[in-house]
């Protein structure tokens, strides 16, 4: 399976302690969470920061950084389409406006 997947990285939120130096640059550890649900702007995919052992098992709260949308795929994820709101009065209703 593949997928092209656009980001908005907020890098504002990023824990500036978290940034690792690396022999060919610096580097920030994410987490990619796909979702089968599409928020009302369109976005099924979200980055948060990669929590530690001790963050997972005191069940710390994720720091959001950034969310997405699947833009293509060959596989079992379903590219983002930006949900419409539809009206929930019809047309027979005896509305006097």
């Amino acid at each position: 399976m593949s997928a092209i997947i656009n980001f908005s990285l907020n890098l504002d939120k990023l824990d500036k302690s978290k940034v690792i130096k690396g022999a060919k640059g610096n580097y920030y550890n994410v987490t990619l969470s796909v979702n089968d649900e599409v928020s009302q702007y369109g976005h099924n995919a979200s980055l948060f920061d990669t929590q530690t052992q001790e963050e997972r098992s005191a069940k710390s709260d994720r720091n959001y950084v950034g969310n997405g949308k699947v833009m293509w795929t060959d596989g079992n994820i379903s590219a983002a389409t930006a949900v419409t709101k539809t009206s929930s009065v019809s047309a027979d209703d005896d509305l006097p406006f």
